[in-house]
This record gives C-alpha cells, structure tokens and sequence, in this order.
C-alpha cells in the first residue's frame, strides 16, 4: 500500500473519531441532554478526575523520550496547563473545584477513593501504552484532542442547561480547554505527519489514536454500566446518595 499524503493521513484519523470517539457513547448523550441523574454526574466527574490527574505523569514520560528541544518544550506546556505554574492553578485544580462542588472531599478524591476498578485499569494502560509504545505512537495517541473543542461546547451548554447543581463557575476547567486542545494538536500533528514516513508508520498511528478512543469509551462503558440502567456498583466504588 502506498504512503498516504498528509492531507490523507489527518482524513483516516478524523475517520476514527467519527467513528470511534466517546461523544457517540450512550452515557456521555445522556449526559450531555439532561439523561443522568446527579449521583451519575458526580460518578463521571470522579472516575474523569483519575484521568486528568495521570495526564501529566502520561505527558511527563513522553518528554523524557523526546530528543527535540523545541518538541520538549511544545510539549512541555501540557503539563503547566494541567498542574499549573504554582499551587492552585491549572485544568487538575479546576477539575478538584468542580469534585468539590458536587460535594466530594478533596482529599477523598485525589486518593482515587470510589474510583471504578475499570477506570484504574483503563488509566494506567493508556499511561503504560505511552510509556513503551514507540514514541511515534505515544505521541498519536494524544490526537482525541482533535475532536475535544466542539465536544466541549456541547457539554457545557447541555450541562448548564439542564442541571441545577452545576455552574460555569464549577465547569471553568473546560474554558480553556478548545484553545489549549487546538495548540497541542498542531504540535502532534506536526510531529506525526514529519516522523511517519512509511504506510506501516501511518497505519500504526491511526491504531494508536483507536487505542485512546478505545480507553475513553471503557471508562464511559464502565460508568454506564456502574450507575445506568444495570447498577451494577463493585465493591468498594462510589455510591450515589452518599455525598450532597
């Protein structure tokens, strides 16, 4: 098979999100139109806490395989946007904000304390995926972003439309994530569309943005399964009715 043009390659991997990408889940469309009760919300924004939170270690691993200065510090921007450039700042502290907000002790949260068992596993794999797949992967599987910025839109706008016990105050972790989203694709896209240079290349990079999808969409089938229609809670996992 013949090496696909950029162009091409960013039109198979918008494909993927089409497809694949966790907007399509039945739990996020629930979500998104007023379907979840609160106890589910507060689910979602707990188990997303143990993602946002492995994000930076995610980011920090990748950079320590990075030979390129200017990739390093493109790259590096991730993680001042995630933890901040000092105590009480960045999208994991807004993140806590909104945990709080739904009535979650803070200390209880960042343990992972009622975290879902599949959210944990769907966690780590993602980090140890970024950790020992080749770095022209690590860096694919960061591409969800390029779905991100309208899935937000709809997400905020549905949210405070429909539930009385949110506010753009306790969702400020998503104002400024389209802008930040659409800066560290161009950087990855950049770097994909430089590095991939043979059709097995490409190919293993479209995988390892399925891969990401892959996770994303385990931990919303987890959330779904826990606190939908099923309520199947395991053990030791967060119960709705147990916080304000």
């Amino acid at each position: 098979m013949s090496l696909l043009q950029p162009s091409a390659l960013v039109d198979r991997l918008r494909e993927v999100g089409a497809r694949r990408y966790h907007d399509r889940h039945p739990f996020h469309l629930r979500l998104h139109s007023g379907g979840c009760g609160k106890g589910e919300v507060q689910a979602w924004a707990l188990n997303r806490y143990a993602y946002q939170a492995a994000i930076p270690r995610k980011d920090a691993g990748l950079i320590a395989r990075l030979d390129d200065p200017a990739m390093r510090r493109a790259w590096r921007q991730r993680l001042i946007d995630h933890d901040g450039a000092a105590d009480g700042e960045g999208g994991i502290e807004r993140w806590l904000r909104l945990c709080e907000s739904l009535g979650f002790n803070r200390d209880e949260v960042t343990a992972l304390k009622g975290v879902l068992p599949a959210t944990r596993f769907a966690v780590d794999a993602y980090v140890a995926f970024v950790r020992e797949r080749p770095l022209l992967e690590a860096v694919a599987s960061s591409l969800t972003e390029l779905f991100s910025p309208q899935v937000i839109k709809t997400r905020v706008s549905g949210m405070l439309a429909h539930y009385d016990f949110v506010s753009a105050e306790s969702l400020a972790y998503f104002t400024a994530r389209p802008e930040q989203a659409s800066r560290d694709v161009e950087s990855a896209l950049a770097y994909v569309a430089a590095h991939a240079t043979t059709r097995e290349q490409q190919d293993a990079v479209v995988a390892a943005l399925e891969f990401k999808c892959d996770v994303l969409w385990a931990m919303l089938d987890a959330l779904d399964h826990a606190y939908g229609a099923a309520g199947q809670i395991p053990p030791g996992a967060f119960e709705p009715g147990a916080r304000g």
